[in-house]
């Protein structure tokens, strides 16, 4: 085993998969289980605005964005390939009962989600041209006072966007581009790094612009595919279900699930394969949420909840449900993993129809999560360069300027090579990010509360 290797698996050892669901339960216990016993009202408060027209969720305001283009765009960085490949590979390492653990692990992340971006409102603020700076570099230096460790945290976001946010997301699309409609990888490269060039000159009102219609037009295809295809085989769904908790409790079931949950891209190596599926713990939510006009940190939080709802409840539940359905619910006796899986189960019921929608999910979530991405990195890129003393001009000029060029040249170099060093070293980095922002919301808990109007009706029901 070489030396990356072994800092690769110090990283994501067993005390790291402790440290996430630890901090979840203990914000779990802390907020008297509001992911669960909340659910009416913070769904109410989110999908149930979006679903009754809410203007005051698309409205325009300053040079932020609206919260439904804020939601979109942190969709656009959770759900990604892997809602399709990495549920694939949980269910072939773990078996049926792996699902159930997807669920599990989805319940105590949304509380994470919800403190981490709560706490980022909370802290953010607006720079000299008026756009707000937010995320878990701002709250650990103003909240703990703890500059050195937000220069830390953002250094570490910085690298992860130069390699997993660009060059692991790009190799994904363009290889399946080739596989699929046999588009050589040099134009599949140029076509993907020149419509991302497009996206990100225009900044986050035009990454917000884009993730609001394209995330949920792709999601919404995917659901509904997904959808047709477990009606038409509706009487194999109880028996998905029924495998699913029989194998539940089975030690390599747990050890499969957890995996999917966890892993947000493309899974090999497990729970290093990626990031969390919705990100919770990692800190990212809180620095997409930023943006946001018109908005409380409560209300923030809660759509942090509903985007790691989404991400995993649905998706995940979708894409696991049709492959259990299709494979007898023993999808580790078919011989593909990952994405070939789930494109043989598409289209073991839709023809090609079907390989060509989950390769082409895989290319727009792949597209929506670089997009993200680069906002993740050009805010990260300006705390470290003005915390390390390159001063506000400088900082401004190497944020907006030499970070985007290092973007677009990982992405474009990203979808020509063999990155196995890359996915590795994508690995590490993602995992070392969780260190400082998981102990700053433990150090920071007593600031993380309920929302008023949620403790005042709890008060009076009691």
């Amino acid at each position: 085993m070489n030396l990356l290797e072994q800092v690769h698996c110090m990283v994501w050892g067993p005390w790291t998969l402790v440290l996430f669901l630890g901090v979840g339960i203990f914000f779990t216990l802390k907020c008297k289980l509001f992911q669960i016993k909340g659910f009416p009202y913070w769904w109410r408060h989110t999908a149930g605005r979006i679903l009754s027209g809410d203007a005051a969720v698309k409205g325009e305001g300053g040079k932020g964005i609206s919260q439904f283009q804020s939601v979109c765009t942190a969709l656009a960085a959770t759900v990604g390939t892997g809602n399709i490949a990495g549920v694939a590979t949980a269910l072939t390492a773990g078996g049926p009962g792996a699902l159930f653990w997807m669920w599990i692990s989805a319940v105590i992340g949304m509380i994470t989600a919800y403190a981490e971006t709560m706490l980022g409102i909370r802290y953010r603020y607006k720079d000299k041209n008026g756009h707000y700076l937010c995320g878990p570099f701002i709250y650990m230096e103003r909240g703990l006072g703890m500059k050195g460790l937000g220069i830390l945290y953002s250094f570490l976001c910085l690298m992860c966007s130069l390699s997993m946010g660009s060059m692991v997301q790009a190799n994904s699309a363009v290889s399946t581009m080739e596989y699929t409609w046999h588009v050589p990888e040099l134009t599949g490269g140029l076509i993907f790094t020149i419509l991302l060039m497009l996206v990100i000159c225009g900044g986050i009102s035009r990454i917000g612009g884009v993730a609001e219609r394209l995330v949920p037009a792709a999601s919404g295809i995917y659901v509904l595919f997904s959808l047709i295809i477990l009606i038409s085989c509706v009487e194999a769904v109880p028996g998905a279900f029924f495998a699913m908790f029989e194998s539940a409790f089975r030690p390599e079931a747990a050890a499969g699930g957890t995996a999917g949950y966890a892993v947000s891209r493309s899974v090999r190596y497990g729970i290093s394969r990626g990031v969390f599926s919705n990100e919770a713990g990692l800190g990212t939510l809180a620095v997409l949420h930023g943006p946001a006009e018109n908005t409380t940190c409560h209300e923030q939080g809660m759509w942090a909840m509903f985007e790691v709802f989404f991400d995993t409840v649905v998706l995940c539940t979708l894409t696991a449900l049709v492959i259990l359905c299709m494979t007898g619910s023993a999808p580790e006796k078919i011989p593909y993993e990952g994405a070939a899986l789930a494109s043989w189960c598409f289209g073991g019921r839709l023809g090609m129809l079907g390989e060509y929608l989950v390769s082409g999910s895989m290319v727009v979530f792949a597209f929506a999560t670089v997009m993200a991405w680069f906002y993740l990195g050009k805010q990260a890129a300006s705390y470290l360069a003005e915390g390390i003393g390159l001063g506000v001009d400088t900082g401004a000029f190497f944020s907006s300027r030499v970070y985007p060029a290092l973007f677009l040249g990982a992405v474009f170099f990203g979808s020509e090579a063999r990155l196995n060093m890359v996915w590795m070293l994508s690995d590490i980095w993602n995992g070392l990010m969780a260190f400082p922002n998981l102990t700053a919301l433990l150090f920071l808990s007593r600031e993380v509360t309920l929302p008023d109007e949620f403790s005042e009706n709890r008060k009076k029901a009691h």
